[in-house]
């Protein structure tokens, strides 16, 4: 049930990102009642999902995975996660809409919508900054003598035709799961924040933990690392007025991750970012700083708004 429109409020001219969801409609409860929505309702669309994979799985006869549950298989299993993350995105938009009386699209910029040729500035400076990035952390690995030590997983070649379907899978499913990451972490968690606090870094830091947080506990490197990605693209958020930048680069990021462990037969590795060594990190302070400074940069350029005009 839609609420009703006249009750809708949008932030005045002026507004910066971390700051849209404060209205004329705000109460104190509506950011803490939506995340609660967001809570509950994302885990139960997940088991929606997925119980009849997993009932199909089990009637078929498919072996168990690594967790003892019947599967058909990695790419499948990376599938079904993919598509289970990727109904953030609506959950997130309804909550802003029905439960913080606001416009859905003033989660994903200032100018209440996704800037979609902007989104594909970003997708496209992020091809050689995640490029630097696997570059780096080979070169630094290779370096200091710690390639043989990492953690690769099975490193051997599918073959072209397993690639390929594989790839035809995750292409349409990656973007949808990335998406979905930036409008929980960057997008509804920081305007959670922002709802109640002027400051864009009291705003930026919380978000950054959590999404470290949500990817669980392997190394004081990888999560320093997965911070440091929320830090950035919750800086450039609130500097460009919108999503698109954090969603080229996490895009992207996963892409390559993902079809490089599909290349080398891994994608049943339970590996995650945040079992990453402290080379990325290393790199990653470069790198991903470089980015946020060139795309804060173009966006200047471009004159892109940075809070809600006029």
């Amino acid at each position: 049930m839609a609420a009703p429109p006249g009750r809708i409020r949008s932030a005045p001219a002026g507004t910066p990102y971390h700051r849209l969801a404060r209205t004329t409609a705000h109460r104190w409860w509506r950011p803490m009642v939506g995340t609660l929505l967001v809570l509950v309702v994302v885990p139960l669309l997940f088991v929606l999902l997925a119980a009849p994979f997993w009932i199909a799985a089990e009637l078929t006869g498919q072996p168990d995975d690594a967790d003892g549950i019947a599967s058909f298989g990695p790419l499948a299993d990376t599938a079904l996660l993919l598509l289970s993350l990727g109904v953030m995105t609506p959950v997130v938009l309804l909550a802003a809409r029905w439960v913080q009386a606001r416009p859905a699209g003033s989660v994903s910029s200032v100018t209440g919508r996704l800037r979609w040729r902007w989104l594909a500035v970003c997708l496209l400076l992020s091809v050689p900054t995640v490029t630097l990035m696997v570059g780096g952390l080979v070169g630094l690995l290779v370096v200091t003598g710690d390639w043989t030590d990492a953690d690769t997983g099975p490193m051997s070649w599918v073959g072209l035709r397993t690639l390929a379907i594989s790839m035809a899978v995750l292409l349409p499913l990656v973007p949808l799961q990335a998406a979905a990451e930036e409008y929980l972490c960057r997008g509804w968690l920081l305007q959670a924040v922002g709802a109640y606090l002027r400051s864009p870094w009291i705003a930026i830091v919380p978000q950054a933990l959590l999404f470290a947080a949500a990817h669980g506990w392997g190394t004081r490197w990888g999560f320093a690392d997965l911070t440091l990605f929320g830090l950035v693209t919750g800086w450039l958020t609130v500097r460009t007025g919108g999503l698109e930048a954090a969603i080229g680069l996490h895009v992207v990021n996963n892409l390559v991750a993902l079809g490089l462990a599909a290349a080398t037969g891994d994608l049943a590795s339970d590996a995650t970012a945040a079992d990453a060594p402290w080379h990325l990190l290393a790199v990653n302070l470069f790198v991903m700083v470089g980015y946020a400074l060139v795309v804060d940069r173009l966006a200047a350029r471009r004159g892109l708004a940075a809070t809600v005009p006029a």
